[in-house]
């Protein structure tokens, strides 16, 4: 992997101006996640208004594209030298710091009252993500990473992610599994055989939970609370921030499908994670099953 602690990629002229580092990278954007999120923590279960995007389950809000458009403004001040990828505005400017933005991760969540969203920000040098935040404003929690740790922040302060006694358990009956497979376009696509890996899912696992915000169910493994966490169908702002937050914490983190072996994980469509110290040889087979359909 490129090391990106380095100020200058490589691809730069020696004159360029230095890049912010990683750790300055993770302050820009929880100073940016910060900023927009007690509009979005004022706005929950009010009235808020929802389109459709793509389907009925799958809305949009004015607070999303507002959202971003102030992420926009506030990350390329930050970082002249930056370029956006984001969920409602695609690919904006051009620069060596991707910001890649979900300005609402669980957008239905947050529209339905149901407290499971965040802000995700990550930034990539040279396709590589260096930092990452994701900002949970209605629990008042922001966890984030850089090249360094992993980091939780909350009402009584901010404590690494590091260095946590591993929960052990006995066998995968004792984890938890949060995945939000099959979603509605998933059972279109797999059929039959998309229930089937849900219902062994349920019955190998203690529990299977649907959180429906990627951001936030690879930050729960990362701080323990989740086990084992797998996604389908993502795109890089559902994932970019949480897999570099997981790693950091000594979690896993494995892209799938296609052009997983040549491309950043982020950009993988499918993933499976581990919380630190935790692997499940069903959740391994399961996910490759579902790559395998897809691939096939």
């Amino acid at each position: 992997m490129t090391d990106t602690r380095a100020a200058r990629p490589a691809n730069r002229p020696a004159s360029a101006p230095s890049l912010p580092s990683p750790a300055q990278l993770r302050r820009i954007a929880c100073q940016a996640a910060d900023d927009v999120g007690p509009a979005l923590a004022a706005a929950f279960r009010t009235a808020v208004e929802t389109e459709e995007k793509t389907s009925a389950h799958d809305l949009v809000t004015w607070y999303d594209s507002a959202t971003e458009e102030r992420l926009v403004e506030l990350l390329t001040a930050a970082v002249p030298d930056s370029r956006i990828t984001g969920e409602e505005g695609g690919a904006q400017g051009a620069g060596a710091v991707e910001w890649i933005v979900d300005p609402i991760d669980g957008t239905s969540n947050f529209a339905h009252g149901f407290a499971m969203f965040s802000v995700s920000i990550a930034a990539a040098v040279d396709g590589e993500v260096v930092a990452g935040v994701v900002h949970d404003p209605s629990n008042g929690l922001t966890f984030s990473a850089d090249d360094a740790d992993a980091w939780l922040r909350q009402a009584g302060g901010e404590r690494a992610l590091t260095g946590r006694a591993v929960r052990h358990t006995a066998g995968e009956q004792q984890l938890n599994l949060v995945t939000s497979y099959p979603s509605a376009e998933a059972l279109q696509i797999d059929g039959a055989a998309a229930l089937e890996t849900f219902g062994e899912a349920i019955s190998t696992f203690s529990t299977v939970r649907r959180l429906v915000s990627g951001a936030l169910e690879l930050c729960h493994a990362a701080a323990g609370w989740a086990d084992v966490v797998f996604g389908v169908d993502t795109s890089p702002w559902d994932v970019a921030a949480g897999m570099l937050i997981l790693r950091r914490a000594g979690g896993t983190y494995e892209g799938l499908g296609a052009g997983a072996d040549t491309r950043g994980d982020h950009l993988a469509p499918h993933y499976l994670a581990f919380a630190p110290g935790v692997d499940s040889p069903t959740a391994r087979r399961l996910v490759k099953g579902i790559a395998e359909r897809r691939a096939g």
